[in-house]
């Protein structure tokens, strides 16, 4: 039987509707777990859907860390005026300048990598596969496996979110866009840090 309180509780975890929770747990026969999993393949089933709709609106945020050594600007657009003025949409702005600030990612998405990079990647981790002893069998595996670890640790939308390591952050944009029912879009960011790009002055010793 599927009562309110378990109808309450999937709600508080996933941010889902009422009856999208009662049906997920009435399809999962009540295994909470599942149920979550479920509304997580269908808000990335909606999120899919609303991709291509225009994001003209949104908001840009800044984040000043580590007492002024680190700053991020973020610009996040949706469709309309009224969601950029929304609190969920808001926190999740500054979610992802937090993200930038903790992580540094070197590129917004994998399809923002150069093809040449991920060329020369696949180079050096083949060679030192084969370097390794590795079979030639199993090398091309092993640089499929390690260039899917490189995106997760350089592009943003790949990267485990810094405040729940068990989502990335492309899963927590598609189920904000699922819960908000607009296209949402991180559109870019910069990321400052004092001293960077400078040469450090060498140290004299006696």
């Amino acid at each position: 039987m599927i009562t309110a309180e378990m109808v309450k509780k999937l709600r508080e975890a996933t941010g889902a509707g009422m009856m999208d929770c009662k049906n997920a747990l009435v399809e999962t026969d009540g295994d909470a777990e599942k149920a979550v999993a479920l509304l997580r393949e269908k808000g990335l089933s909606k999120a899919a859907k609303r991709a291509g709709r225009t994001a003209s609106q949104g908001m840009i945020d800044s984040y000043i860390h580590l007492g002024g050594k680190v700053g991020v600007m973020v610009e996040v657009n949706c469709e309309t005026d009224f969601v950029a003025r929304n609190d969920e949409f808001k926190s999740f702005v500054r979610d992802i300048c937090l993200q930038v600030a903790a992580t540094n990612p070197a590129y917004l998405s994998r399809d923002d990598v150069p093809e040449d990079i991920i060329n020369q990647e696949k180079d050096v981790l083949k060679n030192q596969a084969l370097h390794e002893g590795k079979p030639e069998k199993v090398v091309e595996k092993i640089v499929a496996g390690k260039i899917e670890k490189y995106f997760e640790e350089n592009c943003l939308l790949e990267q485990a979110f810094v405040k729940d390591p068990d989502i990335k952050v492309s899963e927590l944009l598609s189920n904000l866009i699922a819960k908000i029912g607009e296209n949402i879009v991180i559109r870019r960011y910069t990321r400052y840090e004092v001293g960077e790009g400078q040469d450090q002055p060498e140290t004299c010793s006696s």
